[in-house]
């Protein structure tokens, strides 16, 4: 493995002799979006793009890393005065925090790391980062005696506490419980998780990267965050979770129109991530496509999180007969993600980039993806 050997070898030229190489992954969300917040439920794997790091403890009290991607270093001790100027370090050193502030032990260590998780796709890099080194510093310093579940609240802690970023659990979380073959429905108000089988044999699960992202001159996350707010109010539940359509129905005099289309969009939602868990356990993809492109719908009409570019890959999908389409992420820019069968494959990925070319003056990026392991230690 090409990156494997990069590694090893930036580690022995820096550090001199070897450490232990670990890594964890990306993520895509097959479907499940904008519901986390809501108590909803969310649908993630781990994917074949990775961080990952060679390590090896100092006997000191000292971190030293090397970016290999970026070629920068960074060198900081382990308490909390010590956090280092590089935006970059500084999810390594909130993991080191963040696993001592759990009671486990993290002394000092020497790392090279480097990844081939695009950036700016949606595919949650810092996630892969922060389980990466969590995972590791359980397995060197703690005997994997901290939880998996902790390794990932380990690195969404990091997210809000060194990186100045409010995220979900979920990127951590698949990073984290990433299982080769198989999508992880995660319920997020109560945590309970279930593995399911995504064995897409003559299929292929692709990204299209559209390059956009549009600047906001609001804060449109929170805005959808309050309407869905109001509304579970106005039905005196907590979250969204516990609404349905006949409830919503019975309160749409009551409430604005807006407010009415978010939580229109929430509840179905809801419903298609375990349609689609229910589909793949019957092996029917058609209804797994069908529901991508329901989300799409709704995200685009009724949440109004979508962009112009986002809406053309959609329907340049459905002319080419990819079986299921639909925004990845927040929206207002990034990938859509694609479930493709083979022999559609090749006159998809040639559309999408002429035409999208054409209209917007540059080509999309293409991202093939295979559901993998998560965070893990590489045997030599």
């Amino acid at each position: 493995m090409e990156l494997k050997n990069k590694i090893v070898k930036a580690f022995e030229e820096h550090f001199g002799g070897k450490g232990t190489l670990y890594a964890s992954a990306g993520r895509i969300n097959l479907i499940g979006e904008h519901t986390d917040y809501n108590g909803g439920f969310v649908f993630p794997g781990a994917i074949d793009k990775v961080i990952m790091a060679d390590i090896r403890p100092n006997d000191t009290d000292k971190v030293n890393l090397y970016s290999l991607d970026l070629n920068e270093e960074s060198h900081f001790g382990l308490n909390e005065e010590d956090a280092p100027e590089q935006q970059w370090a500084r999810y390594v050193f909130g993991v080191c925090r963040e696993t001592i502030k759990r009671g486990g032990v993290v002394k000092g260590f020497d790392a090279v790391f480097a990844g081939n998780v695009p950036l700016g796709a949606g595919l949650s890099s810092s996630a892969a980062l922060e389980s990466c080194f969590a995972f590791a510093l359980n397995d060197m310093f703690n005997d994997n005696s901290i939880p998996k579940f902790e390794l990932a609240k380990i690195g969404q802690s990091t997210e809000h506490n060194y990186c100045g970023v409010n995220c979900g659990i979920m990127d951590q979380f698949a990073s984290v419980f990433g299982k080769k073959d198989c999508l992880i429905r995660l319920d997020c108000r109560s945590l309970e998780y279930e593995y399911f089988p995504f064995k897409i044999d003559g299929y292929k699960l692709v990204l299209v990267d559209s390059v956009v992202k549009h600047e906001l001159v609001d804060s449109p996350y929170n805005k959808r965050r309050q309407s869905c707010e109001r509304v579970a109010k106005r039905l005196g539940i907590e979250t969204l979770r516990d609404a349905d359509m006949e409830a919503l129905e019975a309160i749409k005099s009551d409430i604005s129109a807006e407010d009415y289309m978010r939580a229109k969009f929430v509840i179905g939602e809801k419903h298609r991530v375990l349609d689609v868990c229910d589909a793949l356990e019957r092996g029917d993809l058609a209804t797994v496509g069908r529901c991508m492109y329901e989300t799409h719908e709704g995200l685009s009409k009724d949440y109004e999180v979508s962009c112009e570019e986002l809406d053309y890959l959609n329907d340049i999908a459905k002319e080419c007969g990819v079986i299921g389409s639909r925004i990845m992420g927040g929206g207002f820019g990034g990938c859509t993600i694609n479930l493709v069968a083979d022999d559609k494959y090749d006159h998809f990925i040639a559309t999408a980039k002429e035409k999208f070319a054409a209209k917007y003056g540059h080509q999309p990026k293409i991202y093939d993806v295979i559901i993998s392991d998560g965070a893990r230690k590489i045997e030599e």
